[in-house]
């Protein structure tokens, strides 16, 4: 009823700031609590240049979504010079004629409304897990700033991509209790993407057991029925699942993946075995802005191209 079942959007997720971050993530190597252990240094943010090579590459590769990470707990911790240069960054991937994603920590208000300005189609912000077992997972935030930073987005006009990740030591109960906090939103998400836990030598969840291609299926079935407006994003871990455990992640309701050999600092699918993959099951790539049945008003680009008109 709201999607193309062979429509399969392709997305890339590049880290623009890798490592030194200040949150206590146990499920991640960018965490600087646990540096000395995963041995991953800190690096400056990427200049504009080298992102928007990035995310040409992306778009001849067949990506229409391109999605900016940085290590950091929000953009009121750092320069502003820094957000003013991922602010010039999402103008120019946006020009490219492609969706923009960034997820970037927690954001105020008034953040919000600069990177709708700049034209963000979406904005990351994961709550990883049920508010029952959250502080199992980090002890620098709380589960109500994640929950703000989403009303902040939501408010900005901004389309929300929210989902979580499976594996973290949870119960089958919080996995239930995670999807009832992301289907009772005051709108269900544009976007949820499902994550399987890819665990990182060195950090504290170094030795979690990654959920099992079914039960991968089985949350992602559960998503498209709670909200079967929304795109459900098959997104970390994928690299772990044959072709046929994806097969069934799309026909129980994946509409979109990622692609690029790197999510953020951990592996992912090689371009030949997404190509394969696509071909094989008869799927074909979503373009850009086709409107979102659950997104705010920026995801179909009308906005933008008002905006530009104006200027």
């Amino acid at each position: 009823m709201h999607h193309d079942p062979r429509q399969v959007q392709q997305c890339t997720l590049l880290s623009i700031k890798t490592g030194g971050c200040p949150e206590t993530c146990n499920y991640c190597a960018q965490s600087s609590s646990w540096k000395g252990e995963t041995k991953l240094k800190a690096e400056k943010l990427m200049g504009v240049e080298e992102v928007i090579e990035a995310a040409k590459r992306a778009k001849e590769a067949g990506s229409t979504r391109f999605c900016m990470g940085t290590a950091w707990r929000g953009p009121s911790q750092v320069g502003a010079g820094q957000f003013e240069r991922v602010l010039e960054m999402t103008k120019e991937v946006r020009d490219m004629g492609m969706e923009v994603c960034a997820t970037l920590g927690m954001l105020t208000p008034e953040q919000a409304l600069k990177l709708k300005d700049a034209g963000l189609t979406a904005y990351n912000h994961n709550l990883d897990t049920s508010p029952e077992y959250y502080d199992k997972v980090t002890s620098s935030r709380k589960y109500e700033d994640r929950l703000n930073t989403i009303a902040a987005v939501r408010e900005a006009g901004i389309s929300v991509c929210c989902g979580g990740i499976l594996g973290l030591g949870e119960e089958e109960s919080d996995r239930a209790s995670l999807m009832t906090v992301l289907a009772t939103l005051p709108e269900h998400p544009e976007s949820v993407p499902i994550n399987a836990l890819v665990p990182v030598e060195g950090t504290p969840f170094k030795d979690m057991t990654p959920p099992s291609g079914l039960e991968m299926v089985r949350a992602i079935a559960v998503a498209r029925i709670l909200m079967p407006a929304t795109v459900v994003r098959l997104s970390a871990g994928r690299v772990n699942m044959s072709p046929e455990t994806q097969a069934l992640c799309f026909m129980a309701g994946a509409n979109s993946v990622f692609t690029g050999d790197k999510l953020l600092t951990t592996p992912n699918n090689e371009k030949s075995e997404d190509s394969f993959l696509f071909e094989e099951l008869g799927l074909e790539g979503r373009p850009a802005f086709v409107p979102y049945a659950a997104g705010a008003a920026s995801s179909d680009g009308s906005e933008w191209k008002h905006m530009k008109h104006e200027l």
